[in-house]
């Protein structure tokens, strides 16, 4: 019985889809290898998101893998999930493994046939292409959400986004300490310095000296926003009023 590894990963969008959950992709990985006669050692999963970018777990497989010599399986949904572009292909091919796709009926290693070779790499390239699709699509909508008005981004202190609406609301809990940031510096009389010391001292809040400079040049809290080095007015204007005294 060899020894393997499964491999599942998932973007946030993809969880949204029915058979790309990661229950479902080791369900199908763990079944795969008890049919047939593989040991599972080790599973690592990735799970991507908006605010996470990078694969920590594929990572931390290759490592496992070169320090594990009696492994020398990779077991993954299809080749969309293992890879995301050419480097991470190279790096598996690298330690010389062999590897199961069970979704696409195919296991690539050094030794497999230069037809299961050729399929492997066009699918490689097909889910580069993917890859590269799927940014310039999440890069768009947000340029698109921002020429609407809203930020597509976490927004800065005082604010919070409302998933549910897609909008962006004032958040009760932190806009007094936005507000009273805004209040010591506009009087003239509190330096950088001051006002981290006093929210510090007043809030009990672990603001850095540099966090605070930045929410005081924010243009966000006049009504706009910067995104991708353009100028956007902002929808959220609309909560300006609880800054009428500092602005």
């Amino acid at each position: 019985m060899q020894n393997a590894v499964i491999y599942a990963r998932v973007s946030s969008k993809d969880q949204e889809r029915e058979g790309y959950s990661i229950p479902a992709q080791l369900k199908l990985l763990r079944e795969y290898a008890q049919k047939n006669d593989l040991s599972v050692v080790h599973e690592f999963v990735d799970v991507e998101t908006a605010k996470m970018a990078g694969r920590k777990n594929f990572g931390a497989m290759v490592k496992y893998l070169e320090k594990s010599p009696g492994c020398h399986v990779v077991l993954a949904e299809k080749t969309d999930r293992l890879y995301r572009n050419l480097r991470d292909c190279l790096t598996l091919e690298d330690l010389d493994l062999e590897i199961h796709l069970p979704k696409e009926g195919q296991i690539v290693s050094k030794n497999a046939r230069s037809q299961a070779k050729l399929i492997h790499g066009i699918h490689v390239v097909l889910a580069r292409n993917y890859i590269e699709n799927l940014r310039e699509e999440v890069k768009k909508g947000m340029r698109e959400k921002a020429e609407q008005g809203i930020y597509p981004s976490r927004p800065p202190l005082g604010y919070r986004n409302n998933k549910l609406e897609h909008t962006i609301e004032v958040d009760p809990e932190k806009v007094p300490i936005a507000k009273r940031m805004f209040e010591l510096y506009s009087n003239g009389q509190c330096s950088l310095q001051g006002v981290w010391k006093a929210l510090k001292r007043e809030f009990d809040v672990k603001l850095s000296k540099s966090h605070v400079e930045k929410v005081l040049k924010n243009p966000f809290y006049t009504g706009t926003f910067y995104w991708d080095g353009k100028l956007y007015a902002g929808t959220h204007a609309l909560t300006r009023p609880l800054f009428r005294d500092t602005f």
